[in-house]
């Protein structure tokens, strides 16, 4: 059977079509109304704020070299990907929270190299902070792939 002739497959496309498609709408967003480091405080914890991101989550490897970094997070992403799409063939039938799941952390991976393709760096929108204190800024595709991996092992606990 092709890939895409799997349910599991399309179903997890699905998804991860809906995740790059809106992380991508609201990258623009914000980067065509936002100034750099702009920010707008919707509730007292909770701000849009326009950053860009070299590095990985929480700005890892941001300091390393583009010359390192970038084909760096263009492999790691293509391998991963490869991982989730055979990760989504060998899951049950009938586990499609886990399918959906997997096909959130896919979009959020492909939204992320989109950017990092078009950029060199990823676009971060998202501040939730306390006071002065401030969660690193993330965007939709961080938490789809938050929230896929979250889903993920609450199954994989589950089914143990």
């Amino acid at each position: 059977m092709s890939v895409l002739g799997d349910v599991r497959v399309r179903s997890a496309v699905l998804v991860a079509v809906a995740v790059l498609v809106t992380d991508q709408v609201t990258k623009a967003a914000v980067a065509e109304t936002f100034v750099l480091h702009e920010s707008v405080a919707l509730t007292p914890f909770f701000s849009l704020t326009y950053l860009r991101n070299a590095g990985a989550a929480f700005g890892l490897f941001a300091a390393a070299p583009p010359a390192v970094r970038y084909p760096f997070f263009v492999i790691l992403t293509v391998v991963a990907i490869g991982a989730l799409i055979a990760f989504v063939r060998r899951t049950p039938a009938d586990a499609h929270g886990v399918v959906a799941a997997l096909g959130g952390i896919l979009g959020g991976a492909v939204g992320n190299l989109v950017c990092r393709l078009r950029f060199g760096e990823v676009i971060d929108f998202l501040d939730v902070h306390w006071g002065d204190l401030h969660w690193p800024a993330f965007n939709v595709a961080d938490s789809a792939i938050s929230v896929g991996v979250v889903v993920v092992m609450l199954d994989a606990l589950r089914r143990r």
